[in-house]
């Protein structure tokens, strides 16, 4: 983590403010502006692109791509505009909390895939652009979107290091151990063969 420098109870406001921002549901809002039904009674029932894309619908998926990793980055973005570098951490961290455990759907959410390669992008550009090539990679290979995930995101911290942002590194170690624990079901599937693959129409 970078040196904190600012007010604790700054931090808490913007940590309150990302996560509320983190916590809008964008592919249960894309699903149904494009008359796709209930996302949660769709494939997976997740509330994230993967699950979108299985609708068959790419442009509604592309959005809910796009827009979830845009909560994570611009709650960055924000942050370190008009905070600084630690509530910059704060926010990413606040935001993919936001995503996951939404209190809008009874703290029952995604697993914050695009708001961590969002929150990254905007924390490290270049830091982010390793972690989507890793997961571009991965998927190219295995053609599963959980795998391609667990893999960026477990890369991330030492991507972080080795490129010089080691105060990021925390961050990035804490938000991975989310993403491991949000794919518990699918690290089984994986195990056993039977997790489908991507585009898979559910």
């Amino acid at each position: 983590m970078p040196e904190i420098t600012t007010a604790l109870p700054l931090l808490a406001l913007t940590a309150v403010a990302a996560y509320l921002l983190g916590a809008v549901p964008f592919g249960i809002v894309m699903a149904r502006l494009f008359g796709l039904g209930d996302l949660r009674q769709i494939g997976s029932g997740n509330i994230g692109a993967t699950n979108v894309l299985r609708t068959g619908n790419k442009l509604a998926a592309f959005l809910t791509l796009v827009l979830d990793a845009g909560k994570g980055g611009i709650a960055v973005l924000i942050a370190r505009q008009f905070i600084g570098e630690d509530a910059a951490q704060i926010a990413g961290g606040a935001a993919f909390l936001g995503h996951c455990y939404p209190v809008y759907l009874g703290f029952r959410g995604g697993k914050g895939v695009a708001t961590f390669l969002g929150t990254l992008l905007a924390l490290s550009f270049p830091l982010g652009l390793i972690a989507c090539a890793t997961w571009l990679v991965t998927a190219a290979v295995t053609r599963i979107s959980s795998l391609s995930a667990l893999v960026a995101a477990v890369a991330s911290p030492v991507a972080a290091v080795l490129i010089g942002r080691a105060d990021a590194a925390l961050l990035c170690a804490l938000l991975a151990l989310l993403i491991l624990i949000r794919h518990k079901a699918n690290i089984s599937r994986i195990l056993a063969g039977e997790e489908p693959k991507i585009g898979k129409k559910g």
